[in-house]
């Protein structure tokens, strides 16, 4: 069976991409057949993944926009036996022609359906906003969305404004969304500031919050300037270790052996 997370945060720069690339490859790394679908016009995650985004001849924004298949433009890397359905700076005017469009908010979801059944985990990494195109990703959350926050005040007030839009989303476009869960990221041992927001986090998502925290890291930061996720770059760092331990509570959550 293959499960679909959408990793969503309309706040920039709390590691939304840097856990979705991460866990996908540590997904793989535990023999999952794992697709990262790039919804983000700024196509970090094709980036990240050693793809230059304007090379990219077919990806998110022709799947979505001219019906073209998705399995004809899915890229392979042998090196982390990761598929990645690419992006592009095109993707950026898919917010304005759908607008118009009938079944709009379905594009995505219709898209990725002839998948179903050929991989493991879908990972879907939402652009930080709260347009069509992360209404898309939200529809397309066949099992739930995955919130990376970081571990600083702000992040708490746009959670509110999040929970609000999955909310409206659940209630008008598909009933059984739901969280799957949080990341805490960008943790900070040094202040006490991170320690507060994780407990606060964790009175908003009671029971959904997990285990597994990424603390702020240097290698993380660079390994996506080497198109590599931390696994293949930093393997023994402590954000490797935080995201495998994160690869291994979704596994067990969804009873997977590991």
């Amino acid at each position: 069976m293959t499960r679909v997370y959408t990793l969503v945060n309309q706040k920039g720069g709390v590691g939304k991409t840097t856990t979705a690339i991460n866990l996908a490859a540590y997904l793989a790394k535990f023999n999952q057949r794992v697709l990262v679908v790039d919804l983000d016009p700024q196509a970090n995650a094709t980036s990240c993944l050693g793809v230059d985004k304007q090379n990219v001849q077919g990806g998110t924004y022709e799947v979505m926009m001219n019906d073209v298949p998705a399995s004809t433009v899915i890229l392979l890397n042998e090196r982390l036996n990761l598929s990645l359905l690419p992006s592009s700076p095109a993707l950026a005017g898919a917010e304005v022609e759908l607008v118009d469009e009938l079944a709009r908010e379905m594009r995505l979801r219709k898209s990725l359906e002839p998948l179903l059944g050929s991989y493991d985990y879908i990972l879907i990494d939402c652009p930080p906003s709260l347009g069509l195109l992360t209404v898309n990703g939200l529809v397309a959350a066949l099992n739930g969305v995955i919130v990376p926050v970081q571990c600083e005040y702000l992040a708490l007030e746009g959670l509110g404004q999040l929970t609000l839009t999955i909310e409206r989303v659940r209630t008008a476009l598909f009933p059984k969304l739901q969280v799957r869960g949080v990341v805490l990221t960008m943790f900070d041992t040094r202040t006490n500031l991170s320690t507060d927001v994780v407990t606060e986090v964790n009175k908003h998502f009671p029971k959904q919050v997990f285990k597994s925290v990424v603390p702020r890291s240097v290698r993380l930061a660079e390994a996506p300037s080497y198109g590599l996720p931390i696994s293949e770059y930093a393997p023994g760092s402590v954000g490797a270790q935080a995201y495998e331990a994160l690869a291994k509570e979704v596994l067990k959550g969804d009873g997977a052996k590991v």
